[in-house]
């Protein structure tokens, strides 16, 4: 399991902290595709409040750093997965062409949920006393 966790940890953290900074920087030569119907309207949306893909870049970033730092590592993990969640379904659901992507990012992040999970213990108490 070591492996597994290592393997996913460095795969997840590149490819978070390249495609975040890629954002900022553009150093990667491609042109985004643009997505018909459905999934070009939530991009649109998603881009039209400004604030929304410099907040997820950001965050990528630093949870790439935290994985490849093992720093953090399984708060980072937590922190990406409703995005690696997010890219999943939006090219499963709405722009299917590309769904590898979504596996690319979900499968090592449930890895890493499931390597990191006595670290979460706590989080599944079913009833919190203060």
């Amino acid at each position: 399991m070591k492996a597994t966790v290592l393997a996913s940890r460095i795969i997840l953290g590149l490819l978070y902290l390249i495609f975040g900074l890629d954002y900022f920087f553009k150093f990667i030569p491609y042109q985004p595709p643009l997505h018909p119907g459905a999934a070009g309207a939530f991009k649109a949306g998603l881009m039209a409040a400004g604030y929304f893909y410099p907040m997820q870049k950001t965050i990528q970033i630093l949870g790439g750093l935290a994985l490849l730092s093992n720093r953090f590592a399984p708060l980072a993990a937590v922190v990406l997965f409703p995005i690696s969640l997010n890219v999943f379904l939006f090219h499963t659901l709405l722009a299917p062409e590309a769904w590898q992507m979504g596996v690319l990012l979900l499968l090592p992040n449930l890895l890493l949920g499931w390597g990191y999970r006595k670290y979460y213990a706590g989080v599944f108490t079913v009833k919190a006393v203060v």
